[in-house]
C-alpha cells in the first residue's frame, strides 16, 4: 500500500505517491494563476484549489492501480485563507498571502497587542500577509460579507471539508494566522479578545498526523482513489519540508528554493529573543511534535519566474523544460561577476525587515546588457539574499554549517555554486527533490503505522544525493557585489516610503 503526499502550494497543487521505503510510484502537477484587480490585492477563487487537487489525485491514482493508496496527506503555503459561510461555500476568492491590502490593520494589531507582546504569544511579527489583519480588513471594508462567515479557513483545512471531513488545521499552519499561541498550542484568546474575533469563527486545531477520517465512497469515486482512504492533517508547507529534509531537531538545517526561499532550522523551544524579534525571524510550531521551527525567508522564485515569462530569448525559448532553460542560458555565461544589481522582491520583502512596500530593482543596464546577463543578475541577487539569510539565522537562532536543500530552485548549477560561494555552505541536494510532499507522506505514513518513529521515518526516506562545495575564489570575486547590494537596498529606503503613499 502507498503514500500520497500532496502540496498545494501559492502556483501550483503538487501530488507524489511513494512506497514506504521512499520510492517514487506517481507523481502530477497542476497549476493555477492568482489575480489581482487592486495593485495590493491577490486573490484566487478556492475552488480552483479543489479542481486542483481532484486532478492530481485521480492523475497518480491511475498510475498506481496496482499499488493503490493507503493514506494521505495535505500541506499547504500558509497565510491564504477563505470566507465560507454556513453552508460551506466559499463568499469570497481565496485571499492569498501575498495580498498586502491590510497593512493599516497589521499596524493596528502590533500597536493594541504590542509588538513584543504579539512575538512572545505568536512567534511572528504583525505584518498583512497574515489573516488576522486581513479578517480586521474585511471587517472594516466588508461589513455584510463579514457578518456572513462561518469560518475563515486555511487551504488544507477548506479542502478537508470538501473532503466531507472536519476543518482541521494542524498547529502550524494554524501558527501562520497571527493569531495562535504556539507555547499553548491553541487560539490566543488575549490575541483574539482584542481583535473582538472568536475561535470559533478559526479551524480547529490538531497535531500535524492527526486522522481527519476516511474517504467516503462518492468522494474517492471522484478523486479516483479507494473508498476508506485514511486522510491525515498535514501542515504548513516549510515544517513539512523540513520534515522531509530530515530536520528533526538542532543541527540540521534545510532550504526550499520555491516561490519564496526559506531556510529552517529545529529547535525544543522557539527561538523568541529579542535579537530574533529584530530581525523579524518567525518561530513557530514545527510538524515534529514538541518541536519548534525557525524560518529565515525571501520572495526568490518568482523574480525567476517572471523573468522567464516575459523574456523573449532564442537561447531558451529552444529549450522545453524550465531547467533546459536554465542550462541554455547559462551555458555561455562569463565567469565574472554580472555588474548588475537586481533586487528580487516582488512580493516585498521578508527577515529581516518585512518591507510590504519593497519592489524589484535592476540597477547597472547598459547597452550591452544581454538577456542572458539579467538572468545572471537575478542569480546573483538570490544569491546575496541566501547568504544574508544564512547569516541571520546563525546569529539569532541557530549553529549550523551545511544546508540540506529541495525545491524547483535545485535545477540551476549556476544559482547553487552561487549561493555556496556567498554563504560559504555546503549546500547538500536531496534524492527527493520534493521535500514537502515526502514530509507530509511521512506524516500519512507515521499515521497509518508504517513507522514507529519521526527518526525511523527520516532514516529510511531521506538520502543525499549532491553537495555543492562553497568556491572560495568565486566568493572572493562577489565580495564587492554584495556590498553594492546591501548599499542599493538601503537606499532605496527613501523610494519605498514615497512608493507606500501612492497607493
Amino acid at each position: 500500500m502507498s503514500l500520497l503526499g500532496i502540496d498545494m502550494g501559492s502556483s501550483a497543487c503538487k501530488a507524489l505517491v511513494f512506497s514506504d521505503a521512499g520510492h517514487v510510484l506517481a507523481q502530477a502537477t497542476c497549476s493555477y494563476l492568482f489575480y489581482s484587480s487592486h495593485p495590493t490585492w491577490a486573490e484566487l477563487p478556492a475552488e480552483e484549489f479543489w479542481r486542483a487537487l481532484v486532478k492530481v489525485c485521480r492523475e497518480v491514482a491511475a498510475q498506481v492501480d496496482g499499488d493503490p493508496v493507503e493514506a494521505l496527506a495535505i500541506s499547504s503555503h500558509g497565510e491564504t485563507f477563505t470566507p465560507l459561510g454556513h453552508d460551506g461555500k466559499a463568499l469570497t476568492p481565496a485571499i492569498l498571502n501575498m495580498d498586502n491590502r491590510a497593512v493599516g490593520e497589521a499596524r493596528w494589531l502590533a500597536e493594541k497587542i504590542g509588538r513584543q507582546r504579539l512575538f512572545e504569544i505568536t512567534g511572528l511579527t504583525a505584518h498583512p500577509m497574515y489573516p488576522a489583519a486581513k479578517i480586521l480588513w474585511l471587517r472594516k471594508n466588508r461589513p455584510e460579507l463579514f457578518n456572513s462567515v462561518h469560518r475563515f479557513l486555511a487551504v488544507s483545512d477548506y479542502l478537508l471539508t470538501r473532503l466531507g471531513l472536519p476543518p482541521y488545521i494542524d498547529y502550524s499552519l494554524a501558527s501562520r494566522y497571527l493569531l495562535f499561541d504556539i507555547r499553548k498550542r491553541c487560539w490566543s484568546e488575549e490575541i483574539l479578545s482584542a481583535c473582538k474575533l472568536s475561535g470559533e469563527q478559526l479551524p480547529l486545531p490538531v497535531p500535524a498526523g492527526t486522522i481527519a477520517g476516511k474517504l467516503a465512497a462518492d468522494v474517492a469515486n471522484e478523486l479516483g482513489l479507494r473508498s476508506g482512504t485514511l486522510v491525515v492533517a498535514g501542515g504548513h508547507d516549510q515544517p513539512c519540508g523540513a520534515l522531509g529534509s530530515g530536520v528533526l531537531g538542532p543541527g540540521r538545517v534545510s532550504a526550499s528554493f520555491g516561490t519564496y526561499e526559506c531556510l529552517v532550522a529545529a529547535s525544543r523551544t522557539p527561538s523568541l529573543t529579542d535579537r530574533a524579534l529584530a530581525a523579524n525571524l518567525n518561530s513557530y510550531c514545527h510538524v515534529v511534535p514538541e518541536r519548534y521551527v525557525t524560518l529565515a525567508y525571501f520572495p526568490s522564485g518568482i523574480m525567476l519566474d517572471w523573468f522567464l515569462r516575459v523574456m523573449d530569448s532564442s537561447a531558451s525559448g529552444k529549450c522545453a523544460t524550465i531547467g533546459e532553460r536554465c542550462a541554455c542560458l547559462e551555458k555561455n555565461l562569463s565567469s565574472d561577476p554580472s555588474g548588475l544589481l537586481v533586487t528580487p522582491h516582488l512580493l516585498g520583502t521578508c527577515n529581516p525587515d518585512f518591507d510590504p512596500q519593497a519592489s524589484g530593482i535592476i540597477a547597472g543596464i547598459r547597452p550591452g546588457t544581454t538577456g542572458a546577463d539579467l538572468y545572471k543578475g537575478i542569480l546573483e541577487g538570490i544569491a546575496c539574499e541566501f547568504a544574508s539569510m544564512c547569516q541571520l539565522l546563525q546569529e539569532t537562532a541557530a549553529e549550523f554549517g551545511e544546508v540540506y536543500i529541495s525545491g524547483g530552485g535545485v535545477r540551476s548549477v549556476l544559482g547553487l555554486r552561487l549561493r555556496a560561494a556567498m554563504s560559504g555552505r555546503e549546500l547538500h541536494m536531496l534524492e527527493r527533490p520534493e521535500a514537502v510532499c515526502l514530509g507530509t507522506a511521512m506524516l500519512a505514513g507515521l499515521a497509518a503505522g508504517h513507522y514507529g518513529s519521526f527518526d525511523e521515518a527520516a532514516e529510511r526516506l531521506i538520502r543525499v544525493t549532491e553537495t555543492t562545495i562553497p568556491d572560495a575564489t568565486l566568493a572572493a570575486s562577489y565580495a564587492g557585489q554584495r556590498e553594492s547590494y546591501r548599499m542599493l537596498y538601503s537606499g532605496l529606503a527613501a523610494f519605498r516610503t514615497a512608493q507606500a503613499t501612492s497607493y
